[in-house]
């Protein structure tokens, strides 16, 4: 670890501490490199695919109208496959060795939470986290802008309607042994505690893995009537499946990292489980209906539909979209003259930018994550579509 701070430290040397800030790592009179350290294979490939995709959708499309001040923005992806260590080793390339001006879409919260020293050390923005983790948000970290709403918000929604709704009092969580999973856990803890409760059972697997049997059955021995899913898509719907064979049917309800086309199709439209997600973002149109209506939704479907022909839209799709809508207003508003810091003070101004009608985005000084909004999904014929009347999941 020494030969790495010392060679952030020489870094900061060469660069802005020493003076140099009109041409910041990453930054050309034509460019603007991002690194990307996310999963584009392995068994949360599929989130990391879909989120860059969504990101480069609508760079692409700036770029094509001539950039931001002229420069071009360019993504250096890299693959870490869900990987903590190799998420570190592609983060301290992108540092060490200077070769962006940012990091940027990065996917999950072990790998990220690997990394964040580094961004600490080097001072460097990490814009667009596919991660609702609260580690990232407190204590307050300069260096880090969150686009989505967290955890923590996600399943103190979801237990209220639970609870208030369909008075449910036996629930239990089933989690990834990690720190995506623990603390998706806490979330749900907390959340119960508003109404005397606790968890009636917790089963966990570990990441990389679909070992949900000994979890499975700890929650089916406590009876639950619904289940709080803090996985990812292959081990929750293993999970689920196998519920379903052993007589198990209480509501699955999944948070927004288990990637909900993915979950769908590993579940097939064979099932009569009662399975519900909570987003950060709203539905995307489904499959080739007209796109009349405007809002971002829309944008981010055209966007796709041009750049990447064929490829179907989804929930992480259009949270890179939003990534990248954000990464360019702050990049607008910084100036032709661009550093890392004035790109920071420049997300900061953003206030009440509405990409749609209920999406809006606000920072501050203090405040670096631009909307809170959940929404709710319930899996209907192998698609997750929006959903307000809970009464439909009582038993």
């Amino acid at each position: 670890m020494m030969l790495i701070v010392l060679g952030i430290v020489g870094c900061r040397g060469q660069g802005e501490s020493q003076g140099n800030v009109s041409i910041p790592p990453g930054v050309t009179d034509k460019e603007i490199v991002l690194g990307s350290s996310l999963a584009l294979t392995g068994h949360a490939g599929y989130l990391g695919t879909q989120t860059l995709r969504g990101a480069e959708a609508y760079l692409r499309q700036v770029n094509e109208e001539g950039g931001v001040h002229g420069r071009r923005i360019r993504i250096l992806a890299r693959d870490d496959a869900y990987d903590p260590p190799r998420c570190l080793a592609n983060t301290q390339q992108f540092i060490i060795n200077r070769e962006v001006f940012g990091l940027f879409c990065y996917v999950g919260t072990p790998t990220t939470l690997k990394a964040l020293p580094m961004v600490d050390e080097a001072r460097i923005p990490l814009l667009g986290v596919f991660t609702g983790a609260n580690a990232l948000r407190e204590p307050f970290n300069r260096y880090v802008i969150n686009i989505r709403a967290s955890y923590y918000e996600e399943t103190l929604a979801a237990v209220h309607h639970l609870v208030e709704d369909l008075g449910f009092t036996r629930i239990a969580v089933f989690y990834q042994y990690d720190a995506y999973g623990f603390d998706g856990l806490v979330g749900a803890e907390l959340a119960l505690q508003d109404f005397g409760l606790e968890p009636v059972a917790r089963g966990s697997y570990i990441r990389g893995t679909q070992n949900v049997e000994e979890g499975l059955a700890r929650i089916r021995d406590s009876e639950a009537e619904a289940v709080v899913m803090v996985g990812t898509y292959g081990a929750c719907a293993r999970f689920i499946r196998r519920a379903g064979e052993l007589g198990f049917d209480p509501v699955f309800y999944n948070v927004s990292f288990v990637g909900a086309e993915a979950l769908a199709r590993r579940l097939g439209t064979n099932h009569a489980q009662k399975v519900i997600m909570s987003q950060v973002v709203p539905p995307v149109p489904r499959g080739r209906q007209p796109l009349q209506s405007s809002g971002v939704d829309v944008e981010y479907v055209r966007a796709l539909q041009r750049f990447f022909p064929g490829e179907p839209a989804s929930f992480a799709g259009l949270e890179g979209y939003l990534n990248a809508r954000i990464l360019v207003e702050g990049l607008r508003r910084a100036g032709p003259h661009l550093t890392r810091e004035g790109f920071l003070d420049a997300i900061e101004s953003i206030r009440g930018m509405r990409l749609s009608p209920d999406l809006v985005f606000t920072f501050g000084p203090r405040d670096h994550q631009g909307m809170d909004q959940v929404y709710f999904t319930r899996l209907v014929e192998g698609r997750f579509e929006l959903f307000e009347d809970w009464e439909v999941l009582h038993p």
